[in-house]
């Protein structure tokens, strides 16, 4: 049964606050107050909770007018819609009363259909408006919902068909470390900081929305203002406002030439031309163009031709060798996927991960990959080879959108392979995002005879802080870390400490990345396990890596 909403009734007079109370009860559930002051600590206590005030105008204490004014001071009290009640049937009570703040005026004696009705209507009328700013603005900046500055940035510009139009999009950098970092309030501040700054420097008349967390958009008249040192100022003020020195906003421009375009693929054009600038050091902003363009349309037959070309088998699996590196005996590969399109020709895993990672696709990827690898697994047994442990990646959509362990113990047992044969990648930025989701379903992968490797480690910033809490068996170590760590003089390497750190763990060590003698001898001097890399192998194809491993089962 729905609770029945709150009324506050502010009356001096007993009976006449009697009377009310009996007229109000059988419909919602009534506070009262003998005075402005008293009503005002009530509401301190249960303001979420107030539907509507029946305030009287004289009053001993605080009357009726300095309690309307205390009301229009707080912008959430402000909200609370006010009838007042009074003995006099004067217009100026009546004037003075709305002029103040008050939604309604009721005079004595009481009605109580009237009253029961005007309440009624008073509270759907401030709930349906509550529900209409909830959807046209953002209730952290003020400024518009994405839907609602599609809605009315198309009016704008189909009003206005002699101006020219740019829709200009900005994000944050490392929004998502800055939150990690000092946490979602002051993720908070900073937001509220971006939007107050741009409402500053734009004006309160230009259309302007947070469209995504840390992502903003506005329509503008087309100028030829923009250039770095007029985004840059805006780094600066943000800066200078927020008592930081390193928060930075990138910025893409789409300039609106076909007004059938709908809204939202402009903002996406905009948005890609921000994306262009992200990391490049001094550069603040970047214009959509065709280069944009065609890799645009790329993408999108990428994309159109994914589901068929997985039906189709066009992916197919490559497997990259690993090597014990105190003897170089093979003890393992990983499973990688290669795209051979008929039409687009060869695409590279770089090019189309991150697009199916975007569009949720990855899932059915790494099933497959998964399903290949266990049946490759399962036939090098049957053919009395001597299978060597492959690793297979987990995505971040994989920990939310399946049951990660009820999937690898079916397909296990579906093959017939002991569950330490498959090594189960996951990436270090994963276990930033939801830790406690990562940890608990890695420790039910272990405790089912899997192994769990940590990949890229390096490549993030949270690397070390992880390592403790993690429990993994494997640390993999990212290749631009180990290149980096074998290029500098032994002394001045972090990479001893981590290889220790990880023993001291029991975790085993692989290096990506091994291309010399050099790397592969200085990786082994300090205790790594593992190496993988040009060094050995590339990536070699089903056929090869098969006969790799039959000469590896003779020796």
């Amino acid at each position: 049964m729905m609770r029945p909403k709150t009324l506050l009734v502010v009356e001096d007079n007993a009976l006449n606050r009697e009377i009310l109370v009996d007229i109000l009860c059988s419909q919602y559930h009534v506070l009262e107050a003998e005075n402005g002051q008293i009503a005002l600590e009530l509401l301190a206590e249960h303001k979420n909770q107030i539907a509507l005030i029946l305030l009287d105008m004289h009053m001993p204490v605080m009357d009726g007018i300095t309690f309307l004014d205390h009301l229009r001071t707080d912008p959430d009290l402000s909200l609370i819609p006010v009838i007042v009640t009074t003995q006099s049937d004067t217009e100026a009570d009546e004037i003075a009363s709305l002029s103040h703040g008050a939604a309604d005026f009721v005079p004595k004696p009481y009605r109580p259909q009237i009253i029961l009705q005007r309440v009624a209507n008073l509270i759907s009328l401030r709930e349906n408006a509550s529900l209409s700013n909830l959807l046209r603005y953002d209730p952290l900046t003020g400024l518009f919902t994405k839907e609602y500055f599609y809605q009315l940035a198309r009016g704008e510009i189909e009003a206005n068909p002699d101006l020219e139009y740019n829709i200009v999009v900005s994000n944050l950098e490392n929004f998502k470390l800055y939150n990690d970092l000092y946490g979602v309030t002051e993720g908070d501040r900073l937001l509220k900081a971006v939007a107050r700054i741009a409402v500053d420097a734009l004006g309160p008349d230009v259309i302007m929305a947070r469209i995504r967390a840390d992502r903003f958009v506005n329509l503008a008249v087309r100028t030829n203002r923009y250039c770095n040192e007029y985004f840059s100022g805006f780094n600066e003020r943000l800066n200078q406002i927020h008592g930081m020195s390193h928060v930075s906003q990138k910025w893409g421009i789409y300039e609106i030439h076909d007004r059938s375009i709908p809204i939202a693929h402009m903002c996406d054009r905009a948005q890609l031309a921000a994306d262009r600038v992200k990391g490049v050091y001094g550069q603040y902003y970047s214009v959509y163009d065709d280069v944009m363009r065609a890799q645009m349309i790329r993408e999108q037959s990428i994309i159109d031709a994914m589901t068929q070309s997985l039906m189709d088998g066009e992916f197919q699996i490559y497997y990259q060798p690993k090597y014990a590196l105190a003897d170089d005996s093979l003890s393992g590969a990983e499973a990688l996927v290669r795209w051979v399109h008929p039409e687009l020709g060869f695409l590279s895993p770089a090019e189309f991960i991150p697009l199916f990672e975007k569009n949720g696709f990855i899932t059915q990827m790494d099933r497959y990959i998964w399903k290949r690898a266990c049946q490759d697994l399962s036939r090098w047994q049957a053919q009395g080879l001597r299978p060597v442990p492959i690793s297979v990646n987990i995505s971040r959509s994989d920990f939310y959108r399946m049951d990660l362990v009820k999937e690898f113990v079916e397909l296990a047992a579906a093959y017939e392979l002991d569950p330490s044969l498959l090594h189960l990648e996951v990436t270090e930025s994963v276990y930033v995002e939801n830790p406690q989701l990562i940890f608990a379903t890695v420790r039910q992968l272990q405790k089912a005879g899997f192994c769990i490797e940590i990949d890229d480690f390096g490549a993030g910033y949270s690397s070390l802080s992880i390592l403790g809490d993690s429990h993994v068996d494997v640390l993999k170590l990212d290749i631009k870390f180990v290149q980096n760590e074998t290029a500098k003089p032994e002394d001045q390497s972090i990479l001893p400490y981590v290889v220790s750190m990880a023993r001291q763990l029991n975790m085993k060590v692989v290096a990506e990345g091994v291309e010399t003698v050099a790397q592969r001898e200085r990786l082994r001097s300090i205790g790594c396990d593992y190496g993988q890399g040009y060094f050995f192998s590339k990536p070699m194809t089903l056929m090869s890596y098969e006969k790799l491993l039959a000469s590896h089962a003779l020796r």
